[in-house]
């Protein structure tokens, strides 16, 4: 996942005008956390991760952490990439 990040209230902000078009959840570098990260309108549009406040990539432990996280701010539904 790559690109700017954006952080939560912004994310909800996006999700509340339906300016999200894409979600995705992958592995962060390969490691045992995961990410997520969206996709705004128009084509050639780049994946944007998710920070925190403190962090540069906000990082889950599970998919269903990351599926609290989603439901949480707005999201319907995700990609995951393995």
């Amino acid at each position: 996942m790559i690109g700017e990040a954006i952080q939560e209230d912004v994310l909800r902000a996006l999700v509340e005008q339906h300016a999200v078009r894409e979600c995705l959840v992958a592995k962060i570098d390969g490691g045992p956390a995961w990410g997520l990260a969206i996709r705004l309108g128009g084509s050639g549009a780049r994946w944007v991760p998710v920070r925190s406040k403190r962090e540069k990539i906000r990082a889950w432990a599970s998919l269903t952490a990351v599926g609290r996280f989603a439901a949480g701010v707005g999201l319907r539904g995700f990609m995951v990439e393995l």
